[in-house]
């Protein structure tokens, strides 16, 4: 075994107080051959200084490297093996020369020439490697090795070897000149490394982002997994992956995604958190990553190929809510650059779980809350009359469309007795559902009262006191309820805050002045009754304020003074079209402005 040269170099030449004897030849008192030999040596070093100094790229490092060695050893089998440091093993990271077999085995540190050479830290030069107890005949036409450790500040990285199919090929001075060439190639190696990995971790870091930004846009859960499946791919190159996710009681991990060499699949295994490596990840709360699982009891048989795993969980808000798996048929294939990119993703990933599962609760709510208000919708439409009944001497229309779905204004016919129909109009506050329960419990009270047939005033008032004794807060409606008398063709009109009825009477129209307390906000009110009487071709009109208060795009209300011009010009029409017609001349006018109030219209005309 050869042990290394000591290196020399310009400086140990003139370090100290040199002083020459001759002046004029300082380097007379040297020998020849030695300045050829150093001279060589600094052209050598000149050149491969340039050749590691340009380039931060590892693989066109080595092949110049491997180029300017074979100006000085005319080889045919080169290699750089480089040192796994968590495996213990040396793996060719360029060769020429060797086969695909000898290149992809792995060599443990101690075994074979280069194993020793990385053990012993000292070149090695065999002239006949038949009588080398170590040697690996990987190659059968070797006869002859010479390799070299590739040392970095003082730390092993690898081992540069080569080989000659001639017995005494390599000479002290080729030993020379390669440990000239190790001991530089080993920290150009270890800064183009360096330079790989600070790139690898800025593209790793953009694809995190890229990956993150896009998990945040997916909003389906199925779809989510699937695509957390295909993005972690561009970080890790496993082959069989999944996704298991805990149960609602936190005791079970249920697959919910699942992939394997290159076919998504979903077989619904569920693993109790008691059991298994999965298991063991969400009670100790930490990532596990074993090298070979079947050196490891905790590891349960799923998929017989798989050799090396790696799990990490899922935090959310300082709980788990299931794991990320990734399995691979290599031992020893996931390291600790994955662990960490893997934990990195995986809060992201955990996230955009729980805010699939959000959007999916949120979906089923309003999907219920759908259901719900189509059966709203339905009973109120129920309550509402379904068509205007016939009346001595006079002839009803009406018309009611909710601003939403369900609407808080409520209209009701009740029939007296052969001569008198009631008309009744209210308006809820507030709208939508909560309007709407309220209009159906006024509707309710109203007909138990109505059973009583108490005049207008008389109504209004008991409703009142009702509507006190169930009291809501913030909750009140205003009513106009007027009692139709067809034999003496007369109208009793009593209002709670409603909008004031109109007569037609040919050209020309007047509101009828009837006032009153909203019914649900004082005790004790008691109201006017105000009787108008009518004649043949009459019109009188009930509505709601989202009438005259529709708007158009400018702005501007629908109006008491354009509803009276309007009523009055459709008067030789029945009262359903009439009714029909105030409702289309109201939508005109809002044009694509949405409807803010629920709209309601009822017609008498007097026959």
């Amino acid at each position: 075994m050869c042990t290394e040269p000591e290196e020399r170099t310009i400086e140990h030449e003139f370090e100290g107080d040199y002083r020459p004897a001759n002046p004029a030849n300082p380097f007379a008192h040297l020998d020849p051959a030695n300045v050829r030999v150093e001279a060589a040596d600094l052209s050598y070093l000149v050149q491969l200084a340039d050749a590691l100094n340009t380039t931060l790229d590892l693989q066109t490092l080595l092949n110049r490297t491997s180029e300017l060695v074979r100006q000085i050893i005319p080889y045919r089998i080169f290699a750089i093996l480089l040192l796994n440091e968590r495996t213990r093993e040396l793996r060719m990271r360029f060769q020429i020369g060797h086969t695909p077999e000898v290149q992809r085995m792995r060599i443990p540190v101690g075994k074979g020439v280069a194993g020793e050479v990385a053990q012993t830290r000292q070149s090695l030069l065999i002239n006949d490697v038949s009588l080398a107890k170590n040697y690996i005949a990987a190659n059968p036409d070797v006869r002859s090795e010479v390799a070299l450790p590739l040392i970095a500040k003082n730390r092993l990285i690898g081992v540069m070897d080569i080989e000659s199919e001639e017995v005494n090929y390599f000479r002290p001075e080729h030993l020379h000149l390669l440990t000239l060439t190790a001991s530089r190639i080993a920290q150009a190696i270890e800064n183009a490394r360096l330079y790989t990995r600070v790139s690898r971790q800025a593209e790793t870091l953009q694809v995190l982002n890229e990956i993150a930004t896009e998990l945040t846009s997916i909003l389906d859960l199925d779809p989510l997994l699937d695509r957390v499946g295909q993005l972690l791919r561009r970080l890790i190159d496993y082959q069989m992956f999944s996704i298991m996710l805990l149960d609602e009681k936190g005791e079970t991990l249920i697959t919910r995604y699942a992939w394997r060499f290159g076919y998504a699949h979903a077989p619904m295994r569920r693993i109790p958190v008691t059991s298994g490596l999965v298991g063991a990840a969400v009670r100790e709360w930490r990532p596990i990553n074993v090298p070979d699982v079947n050196k490891d009891q905790r590891y349960l048989p799923m998929n017989p190929e798989t050799r090396s795993e790696l799990i990490v969980p899922l935090f959310h808000k300082g709980r788990v809510i299931g794991v990320l798996d990734l399995e691979h048929t290599r031992p020893n294939f996931f390291n600790d650059e994955h662990q960490r990119m893997l934990t990195t993703l995986a809060a992201q990933i955990a996230i955009a779980i729980e805010n699939a599962r959000l959007y999916q609760a949120v979906r089923r709510q309003e999907r219920q809350l759908e259901r719900d208000i189509a059966m709203a919708r339905e009973v109120q439409l129920r309550l509402l009359p379904s068509k205007a009944p016939e009346t001595k001497n006079g002839e009803l229309g009406s018309r009611f469309l909710p601003a939403r779905t369900i609407g808080g204004d409520l209209y009701d016919f009740v029939e007296y007795d052969e001569n008198r129909t009631a008309i009744v109009l209210g308006d809820v506050s507030g709208k939508a559902a909560p309007a709407a329960l309220f209009a159906a419990l006024v509707s309710g009270v109203m007909r138990s009262a109505a059973l009583q047939k108490p005049l207008p005033a008389e109504m209004l008032a008991q409703l009142n006191e009702s509507l006190q004794e169930r009291r809501l807060e913030s909750q009140y409606v205003v009513m106009l309820f007027a009692l139709w008398d067809g034999e003496t063709r007369t109208l009793h009109v009593a209002n709670s805050g409603a909008v004031q009825p109109t007569v037609c009477r040919g050209s020309s129209s007047e509101v009828v002045q009837a006032e009153g307390f909203p019914l649900g906000l004082f005790p004790g009110a008691t109201y006017d009754e105000i009787k108008v009487k009518v004649d043949p071709g009459d019109l009188i009109l009930f509505i709601s304020d989202g009438i005259t208060d529709a708007e158009n795009a400018q702005g501007e209300q629908y109006g008491q003074e354009r509803l009276q011009t309007f009523l009055c010009s459709q008067r030789k029409k029945s009262a359903d079209e009439i009714a029909e017609a105030i409702l289309e001349d109201v939508g005109r006018f809002q044009g694509e402005r949405d409807r803010f109030d629920d709209e309601t219209i009822i017609v008498l005309r007097v026959k």
